[in-house]
């Protein structure tokens, strides 16, 4: 600011000088209306960059000299009255009308500049509040955006929620105000309202304080140090509101936001329980009274009743409760893979191994015989969870035998490419439809083909195997895909990194972790 004053007297200087110059120059061949017009040129430009009363006062100075230099007599004050004393008046007065004008001019000029840069700052800050996913991250930006209008000092204070109260010392705090402007900042917040000078509110303080007005509420307080001393107050105190309103609305939509996103949540848990409880009350219900049923008849008719039927019936109590640790395994397992920050017990493991001890275990299953297991040479070893890898292998190869026709295989292939271990399940069922293969994988969501079965057949599964199956895949930084078989059925296919990069929704344990 300083060197653009000194670059404009310069400016003055030389105008002045040249002007001079030529009218000593001209002064024989004009005469001296026109060599006035000199003068009053060099009037108008000095104008440009000289303050208004410096202006007039060279202006009249420049007058006072044209006639000492250029009037006869020459080198007096005296003039002619009927000649000469008009044409100085009229040169005074034209030369402080045009100084006048310019100078106005200037003033409008520096006045639309100073209204353009204003509201390039409104916009440019509205666009990073809009941006913003967390705006009390940009209460440091607020507080540069302020002192770069004001001049001035700037504190902030920022609320972190809705319910918290004017001046807890948990706001967050951009500067360091002493102890009263503390608690201007608090009776700014608590009331809503601009205090200090100017504001009709404590006008006797020298600081003005601003509050951070979402709809309906403030979001804190902003503190502008000696504004008060600024003549052009009111204006720039309305800018700088337009800035904290930006502050506050974009806090509140914030804070709204968040607080619906939490209901959603909270709804939609409460939603995902009552459907759990539901699904268990319901799908627990028809093979605990298999259990109890066949474990009665075994108590109080067990000397009565033949070898083959015994048989029978230790037979259905063990696979009904085989049926319930698998559905109470996938619910576990569902709501702990939910959990944020789930940790997984990895270690590497053979995925020959892996295949073979889920084969063992279906085929001890009546339909078991009916799964052909193909696994490539030379796999590499997985960094992964035994027990969800198996469990997710289990509840593949339990669906496609749940619904692919008695006489129908069922496949189980494990292959490798250059970054990654395939396991894929395939059968010779009815199949999906498009419209089902994003929503088999949702919670209690068990497709169209187990929505027609027969009542018997819908009572055989909660539908969380599948989406237990996806949770584990994304849990191990894999994918779990749902495709057509060629020749009709479907192909599920887990696709398993060698290792996990630390970069998805779980973070594995080291295997000495649970050594």
């Amino acid at each position: 600011m300083e060197s653009s004053k000194c670059t404009g007297v310069i400016f003055a200087v030389l105008v002045w000088s040249a002007s001079g110059v030529a009218m000593l120059a001209l002064e024989t061949r004009l005469d001296l209306a026109n060599l006035s017009m000199v003068l009053v040129v060099a009037s108008a430009l000095s104008s440009l960059w000289l303050p208004g009363w410096i202006s007039a006062v060279i202006s009249a100075v420049a007058v006072l000299a044209f006639n000492w230099f250029f009037i006869p007599p020459k080198f007096t004050f005296n003039v002619d009255l009927q000649q000469n004393a008009l044409l100085l008046v009229v040169l005074l007065l034209v030369n402080w009308i045009i100084a006048g004008l310019v100078i106005r001019q200037r003033r409008l000029t520096e006045a639309a500049r100073q209204l353009a840069t204003r509201e390039a700052r409104l916009r440019q800050w509205g666009d990073t509040l809009r941006d913003a996913s967390n705006p009390a991250a940009h209460a440091a930006a607020l507080c540069a955006a302020l002192e770069e209008a004001t001049g001035r000092a700037v504190v902030v204070s920022v609320r972190h929620t809705l319910g918290q109260p004017s001046g807890d010392p948990r706001s967050l705090l951009v500067g360091a105000p002493d102890d009263e402007q503390r608690a201007g900042l608090a009776v700014c917040e608590r009331e809503g309202r601009a205090i200090g000078a100017g504001t009709g509110r404590y006008d006797q303080l020298d600081d003005v304080y601003l509050p951070l007005r979402g709809r309906g509420v403030t979001l804190g307080a902003v503190l502008i140090a000696g504004l008060g001393h600024r003549p052009e107050g009111e204006a720039l105190r309305s800018h700088l509101q337009a800035l904290c309103d930006q502050m506050g609305s974009a806090l509140h939509r914030s804070l709204m936001g968040a607080q619906e996103q939490l209901a959603r949540e909270q709804a939609q848990l409460q939603a995902t329980r009552s459907a759990l409880l539901a699904a268990i009350s319901h799908d627990y219900r028809t093979p605990l009274a298999t259990i109890m049923g066949a474990a009665s008849a075994l108590r109080e008719q067990g000397a009565r009743l033949a070898a083959d039927q015994r048989e029978r019936l230790a037979a259905g109590i063990v696979e009904e409760s085989e049926r319930l640790a698998r559905l109470t395994d996938n619910t576990l397992q569902l709501a702990r893979l939910d959990a944020p920050e789930v940790r997984l017990r990895c270690d590497w493991e053979s995925a020959e191994e892996l295949v073979g001890a889920v084969l063992r275990r279906v085929r001890v299953r009546p339909e078991g015989s009916r799964v052909r297991v193909q696994v490539a040479p030379d796999l590499p070893l997985l960094w992964c969870d035994a027990m969800l890898v198996s469990q997710l292998l289990d509840n593949l190869l339990d669906n496609a035998l749940k619904y692919c026709p008695g006489d129908s295989p069922v496949e189980l292939q494990a292959t490798c490419d250059a970054e990654f271990v395939t396991l894929v399940v395939s059968d010779r069922g009815p199949g999906i439809s498009a419209a089902w293969r994003e929503k088999v994988f949702e919670v209690f969501q068990r497709g169209e083909t187990a929505l027609s079965a027969s009542h018997a057949d819908r009572d055989r599964g909660a539908g969380v195997g599948l989406a237990v199956c996806r949770a584990i895949a994304w849990a191990h930084h894999g994918e779990l895909l749902l495709q057509d078989r060629e020749g009709g059925g479907c192909r599920f296919e887990c696709r398993l990194p060698w290792h996990c990069d630390g970069q998805g929704p779980a973070t594995p344990m080291a295997p000495e972790a649970h050594a």
